[in-house]
Order: C-alpha cells, then structure tokens, then sequence
C-alpha cells in the first residue's frame, strides 16, 4: 500500500468539523487513504446578499425532509436546498434527505440521502472548511459527466463521475463529484472538492458495504436503476 500525502492548498479540515460531522451521520467510508486532519483554514464568509432561504434547521441539529411517495416511478423526483438557499439538488420523491448544519460561522453542513428502506446512499459535505488526501493509484474511469447547475460556478468544472481506484491489490469504486472530468491511469487519488465561491462541496456514493468483485459487475450496476439515480443525484446539483 502506498502511504497518503498531505494536499496543499487554500483548505484543510478543522478536527473541531470533522467530529462534528462524523456525529451527525452514521458514517460513510474514509475515502482512499483514510482521512487526514489539520488546523482548519477558513474562507471568509461571502459579502453578497443571501437568496431567500428554504426552511431552515437549527445550527447543531438535524432536520429531515420526508418522502413524500412511496413509488418513485409515480412519485417522480423532489427537490432539496440547504438552508442557506443558494445549493439544490433533486433526489427521487420517496428517497429522504437529512441535513445537519455544525456551524453557522463558519458555515459547515452536511446532507445525507436515504433511499425508501431508510439506507444511506450519498454523503454530501457544503461549507466553509475543507479536506483532501492523495496518494499514488491507477484509475479506471467507467463514466463522467458535466454537472450543468454547476458549471461556471468552479474551476475545474464540477463532473459526475464512476470510477476505480487500484493500489496495489486493492480496488476501490468511487461515484461522486469530481473537480474536473478524471482521466485514466497513474495518478493521485484525491478527493472531489468542488470550490464554490467562499464555500466547498463534496458528494460522494457510500459504498461501504458495496464494493464490487470486479468492474464488470460494477458496470452493470452502473447501468441499472439505483445506479442511474444515483448518477442522476449528483448531476443534479445547482448552485445560484
């Protein structure tokens, strides 16, 4: 196993978030090569005047948007902003969404979608704090996407992307927003941080109990329906 290198950069994780949000989910996987943390930089908050705001949750708590069907073939698709009113994205109307804002200033939230049967499918992160490790993998890409509510918002433009990680032995798949489209081969493994003004985003797939016995299998999955939606999710995202 090849050992994570530190990224740097104009963000590193505050502990203090990190605690923070790893009490506001049940836990998705570390991504490859685990989870590094560091004194927080913070951006400064944005001086623009905020959008009008969805219904917002009390900083430190959790607040749930329920399902409101339980076909999601007839229910369609329903749309989830942050508090804050300026990040959405749609989810399928009888999957839920939970979000949990750790800090107010500076901002940190979290989102966590579950499907019908209550299992967490996506993890999303949207603040002012950020984190990333690399280390050295080959990469399969399967499929990546442009995000179209997000491009112009961040550079590299935001893409949605299926892919594997190999170090050494050891596969890893990954569906999430990526900073820019990943290509294939040798490179470093690091974590899709989109930049959005003064604020971060990550969105990535749990697959921690779903990791796949080979990339065949894994591209059938891809193509069939909780793949898709899945994809659909994170191609979603708008920011205003």
């Amino acid at each position: 196993m090849h050992p994570a290198r530190r990224l740097t950069g104009p963000f590193a994780l505050a502990t203090a978030a990190a605690l923070l949000l790893a009490g506001c989910t049940s836990g998705g996987p570390a991504g490859p090569g685990g989870a590094v943390t560091s004194p927080a930089a913070t951006v400064p908050p944005s001086t623009g005047a905020p959008e009008p705001a969805a219904p917002s949750a009390t900083p430190g708590r959790a607040a749930t948007q329920a399902p409101s069907s339980s076909d999601p073939a007839a229910a369609g698709l329903a749309t989830f902003t942050f508090p804050d009113g300026k990040l959405s994205f749609t989810r399928p109307a009888d999957w839920k969404a939970e979000v949990f804002e750790a800090s107010a200033s500076p901002y940190v939230g979290t989102a966590t979608i579950y499907d019908a049967s209550d299992k967490q499918l996506v993890s999303i992160y949207y603040g002012q704090i950020a984190d990333g490790v690399s280390g050295p993998v080959t990469r399969t890409v399967f499929e990546s996407v442009p995000v179209p509510g997000l491009q112009g918002r961040s550079t590299p433009e935001a893409h949605a992307s299926f892919y594997v990680d190999w170090d050494d032995d050891d596969a890893t798949y990954h569906l999430q927003l990526t900073a820019g489209a990943p290509a294939t081969g040798p490179r470093d493994a690091v974590k899709g941080i989109i930049l959005l003004g003064d604020r971060v985003l990550t969105a990535e797939v749990l697959f921690d109990d779903q990791q796949f016995p080979d990339d065949k299998t894994a591209r059938a999955w891809f193509a069939g329906s909780q793949g898709q939606a899945l994809k659909a999710i994170l191609a979603s995202f708008t920011y205003r």
